[in-house]
Parts: C-alpha cells; structure tokens; sequence
C-alpha cells in the first residue's frame, strides 16, 4: 500500500500561467540570451542553477559561475515578485482535494520542487499551505545534494515523513524530470500529469506507471497499487 505521495509544485499542484518558463527566458533575455519555451521546457524541473548553467551553455559555450547566480538571482526576484502578487497563482485543480483524500486514508503528502527555499516559502504562504495539516512535508533543492532527477528530495520526504520502503511512495509531477526522479527512487507509483509542461507524449517517453490529465484522476490508482 502506498504510504505518501510525493507531488511536484508548479504546474502539478500550483498553476502559475507558465511564469517559471516566462521569467526564466525574461532573465536570460536580460544577458542578452535568447531562449525558447520548448528550450526552456527541456530543463524544467531540474534545480533551476542547474536549468540556467545548460541553457546558457547551449547559447555561449563556456559559462561562469558568476553568470549563472546573475540569471539566477534576477530569476529569483521574478518569480518572487509573480507568486506574490499575481492573481492567477492558485492551487491546481483538484489538488487540495486529493491532498484531503490522502490524508484521510492516513496517507503522507509531501511536495518537493525544483525551485530553493525562498521561492517555495513564498508560493506556501501565498496558497495558504504554509503550516497546513494537509502537508506533511515540502523539500527544496536546495536542501539535497542532488536535485531531479536525482532521488534525493524523495528520500528527504521519506526520512520527514517516516516511510522506509521506497515501493510505498508514490511521485507525481509533470515533467519527464520528475518521472525520472519517481523511478530512481524506486517508487511504487509514477504518475506523469498532462495538464502541466509536458505533453501526454513527451511524458510517455520517460518511465511512469500511469499518466493522468488531473490529478482528480489520482486516487483510482491507489487501490490497484
């Protein structure tokens, strides 16, 4: 049986109109480099200094360190200034209700993200999640050694939520990054969300046990697992 679930944040659990792939191209357009949302999409999900240091590779070749905390940073202040004030940062459709589900089945929720603490503190708040009793856990990438597709934020939640079998976990997110992450870990349960970044097919292509197109579609899948 399944014993948490580990739920990605933006475009999983979080709707933020694509602002991580809009203020990312915005601050890499401010050094001068120019990037494309399908560009941008090949990296999502990673921890973003990673996600800057390949795009501005891909656009320079050679890239310093320094550069990489300069987009990072302006990103930073972006997307920031959008989970605070924007009005279309809500919770994905269906996503406290499936968080209530689980809960009630004495089943741990967690998120992780690729984005650091600061960021991820800001959309808890903003949503009301900050605290909440149907969040168990969150982790960050800048909390681990390795982020997506690296196991390591899935085992942090492991250790703060007190589930040692991997088998019992089960990941969720919409990026081929977060499937991948999903299978390294060993998880149970993989599910891909089409309703995020990624197409029903570009998901398909990366390991999974099931794609679904809202996460209403979620808890179906536990009793078969």
């Amino acid at each position: 049986m399944i014993q948490l679930v580990v739920f990605d944040m933006a475009g999983t659990t979080v709707y933020d109109g694509d602002a991580v792939s809009l203020c990312l191209r915005a601050a890499l357009a401010e050094q001068g480099v120019s990037a494309t949302r399908d560009e941008v999409n090949a990296v999502m999900g990673l921890p973003k200094p990673v996600a800057i240091a390949r795009l501005l590779a891909s656009s320079s070749g050679d890239v310093a360190p320094a550069e990489v905390t300069m987009v990072h940073d302006d990103f930073l202040g972006r997307m920031i200034a959008h989970y605070r004030e924007d009005p279309s940062v809500v919770p994905c459709d269906g996503a406290e209700e499936t968080f209530d589900w689980l809960k009630r089945r004495d089943i741990k929720v967690a998120l992780d993200t690729g984005f650091d603490r600061t960021i991820a503190a800001t959309i808890l708040e903003r949503l009301g999640w900050a605290g909440s009793p149907l969040i168990d856990a969150t982790v960050t990438s800048d909390e681990v050694a390795r982020g997506r597709p690296a196991p390591d934020m899935i085992e942090r939640a492991m250790r703060l939520c007190g589930v040692v079998d991997h088998a019992a976990v089960g990941k969720v997110g919409d990026t081929p990054a977060d499937l991948r992450q999903g299978a390294a870990a060993g998880c149970g349960l993989v599910v891909g969300v089409t309703s995020g970044s990624h197409s029903r097919a570009q998901l398909a292509a990366v390991p999974h046990t099931h794609l679904i197109d809202r996460l209403a579609e979620l808890p179906p899948l536990l009793p078969r697992v």
